[in-house]
């Protein structure tokens, strides 16, 4: 199975959207060819699955080992493959490590467990890293949430957490504050042994890529890798004018993705890989709904105006 050089974690990683039939099961098929489509982009370091985009919330740990394995078979000698590590406890985090380890994955990425969101402290946070370390010897990604959420992780905390626990090589960055953002970069970038910051910060990419960030981790890479691909190469090269023009059509579609409420993100990328032809249908997992169709119709607009779906096009479609 294909790694990060050097087991650090950076460049361009899309995470992907995770079908489902009109029944809510799995369709696997339909995952397989979006995992190729996306593999395709040239550029890319990795693939994440078993995340937020792949409404991980709503699958079982059965369903997330058929992720996997759908992932492995349709993409495994491609791109490393990033798993992720969403439970409410420390516990299950642990089980799923040790089983995407056993599967193949090239890296973990630990979401905050639940119990975070009512605060937490460093030994917490160090016994919760420790135990998915002793399960799993993968590097790992720490995902870093808002400080105001109460389940980002302190300046203090992290320090102790690359000292204590040397497999997390990265944070994926959704601190939502600019001096934060920036701080992590110079420090964390900078270290003896060093730790990637890589960007979620979809809806200010291009500002968030000039501070120096090493990669990025991104849901809405499931419908714009190439254009995500493009503007971090771009930026790495200091090609600024090619930068500022990928970055007009990536906000395009960034402003709708991300509009309130929040929480249909991906939801809403779902509806565009509808109508750009790549998955057959939007179907989400309660408690999310399908979005109205006017907001659908702004999708499509938007994919116009990105240069992402000819108008001929979507007319025919309708």
């Amino acid at each position: 199975m294909p790694r990060f050089p050097g087991d650090i974690p950076a460049g361009v990683i899309p995470a992907c959207i995770l079908p489902f039939h009109d029944d809510l099961s799995l369709d696997l098929k339909s995952f397989a060819k979006h995992l190729q489509h996306t593999a395709a982009v040239p550029g890319l370091s990795a693939v994440t699955i078993n995340a937020h985009s792949t409404e991980v919330a709503s699958c079982t740990l059965d369903e997330q080992r058929e992720v996997m394995d759908a992932t492995v078979d349709a993409i495994g000698d491609k791109l490393a493959i990033v798993h992720g590590v969403y439970a409410e406890g420390s516990l299950e985090a642990a089980r799923i490590s040790k089983q995407a380890t056993s599967q193949g994955a090239a890296t973990l990425l630990v979401f905050p467990p639940g119990p975070f969101t009512m605060g937490q402290n460093a030994d917490m946070v160090l016994a919760h890293f420790k135990r998915i370390a002793d399960a799993s010897d993968l590097p790992i990604i720490a995902f870093q949430y808002p400080l105001a959420g109460g389940q980002g992780y302190p300046r203090e905390t992290l320090n102790r957490l690359f000292d204590e626990v040397p497999t997390v090589r990265a944070i994926k960055d959704w601190c939502n504050s600019v001096p934060q953002h920036e701080r992590q970069i110079m420090d964390l970038q900078s270290r003896s042994r060093p730790v990637n910051v890589l960007t979620t910060h979809s809806a200010w990419l291009f500002s968030s890529l000039v501070l120096g960030c090493n990669g990025l981790l991104s849901g809405s890479g499931s419908v714009i890798a190439d254009l995500q691909s493009e503007l971090f190469h771009a930026v790495q090269a200091n090609d600024l004018a090619k930068a500022k023009a990928v970055n007009a059509r990536i906000r395009i579609m960034t402003q709708l993705f991300y509009s309130n409420p929040f929480v249909d993100m991906h939801n809403r990328m779902k509806e565009a890989l509808v109508l750009l032809g790549r998955i057959p249908r939007a179907v989400v997992r309660p408690p999310l709904v399908k979005i109205s169709q006017a907001e659908i119709e702004r999708i499509r607009q938007g994919l116009i105006e990105a240069q992402l779906l000819p108008a001929d096009k979507a007319l025919a479609a309708e």
